[in-house]
């Protein structure tokens, strides 16, 4: 038997005597172990190529911060850092199929949540990938069978599947890989990541519902100094467009703005702005996003897009370090009353 099959045997046979962290959803809300939660999370894309000595303090920071779940990608691959769990094909590759295995268990020990994503690529964090509907079937297939007996994580089936270049998933095809990744796991919630206006994204609400028929809706609103204004009106505006189509869900927001994507820079108040408006509005999770400062030398400080050299915390500027001490608190502040 192989070293990584072993590891991959072991992890199975350990998580078999131990209690799972569940994630499930009830009506709009997600539960964690049957309570329920709003998921508050944080970008950790290329968490597959962290080293060990970083994984560990980083999930700590982030539980310290009141952080219950992280989104991961499974076939990252930007700034030569070909960390993908699942290859160009959709088969497994290794080390890193091992690696997002223990990855997710270190997190269910936590009780957090992980958010597994899939991406075609549109050559900024990679190259396209997964362009025949076979090759994303196959990487279906081989996230679900390989982290099957983990309950704490969900699957993206595509990131901005919207987008008209090599990122583009129809719901023809998102439908198949929900309905296979439905057979292999009935209980696995799934969704496909969409990013457009808000108009743009209101109209396709029904095709994500009733053709794809995801578990929840994971909009990545446009990233403007106007956008945290707006983000209560919107996700009102989500929830009453549901309502009319006749089938509801949580709306949750896996990726909103961040700092060195463009020339606005957001600053503290629009990212607790922002939180706010998600929970008063309805939403049932949003991340704390982070990245590459695209305009700066080498892209750096490239946050959670690369992981190999510091650890997420360690890169991270003073304005996020400002946000995510003060996260909690508008937690507590924007909860509606029990």
């Amino acid at each position: 038997m192989s070293r990584h099959l072993f590891r991959i045997v072991l992890l199975v046979w350990t998580a078999s005597l131990t209690k799972a962290t569940e994630l499930a959803i009830q009506d709009t809300r997600f539960t964690i172990d049957g309570k329920p939660a709003f998921l508050l999370g944080v970008s950790y894309y290329g968490g597959l190529g962290a080293p060990e000595r970083f994984v560990k303090p980083d999930l700590d920071d982030m539980q310290r911060d009141g952080f219950n779940w992280l989104r991961v990608w499974a076939n990252w691959a930007a700034f030569d850092n070909k960390v993908a769990a699942v290859d160009v094909d959709g088969s497994s590759r290794e080390p890193y199929l091992t690696r997002l295995k223990e990855l997710v268990a270190a997190c269910d020990k936590r009780g957090m949540i992980v958010d597994v994503t899939l991406s075609r690529g549109n050559g900024v964090a990679g190259p396209p990938r997964l362009q025949k509907p076979e090759e994303h079937v196959r990487a279906v297939e081989t996230l679900v069978e390989t982290l099957k007996p983990y309950r704490n994580w969900y699957l993206d089936l595509g990131n901005e599947r919207s987008i008209k270049d090599s990122r583009f998933v129809s719901h023809e095809t998102l439908k198949k890989l929900r309905d296979r990744a439905k057979e292999l796991d009935p209980k696995r919630l799934i969704t496909a990541s969409h990013a457009s206006d808000d108009e743009e994204f209101i109209a396709e609400l029904e095709a994500y519902l009733k053709t794809t028929r995801v578990d929840f809706v994971s909009q990545h609103r446009i990233r403007s100094d106007e956008t945290a204004g707006q983000t209560e009106a919107m996700t009102r505006r989500y929830v009453a467009r549901m309502k009319e189509i006749g089938v509801m869900v949580p709306v949750h927001y896996q990726e909103p703005f961040r700092r060195g994507f463009g020339d606005w820079e957001p600053d503290a108040e629009d990212y607790v702005r922002d939180l706010r408006g998600a929970i008063k509005g309805g939403a049932a999770g949003w991340c704390f996003h982070n990245g590459d400062q695209r305009k700066g030398p080498d892209a750096l400080p490239r946050r959670s897009f690369d992981l190999r050299e510091r650890r997420l915390y360690d890169q991270l500027d003073e304005v996020e370090k400002t946000v995510v001490k003060r996260l909690n608190a508008v937690m507590d502040e924007a909860a509606p009353p029990k």
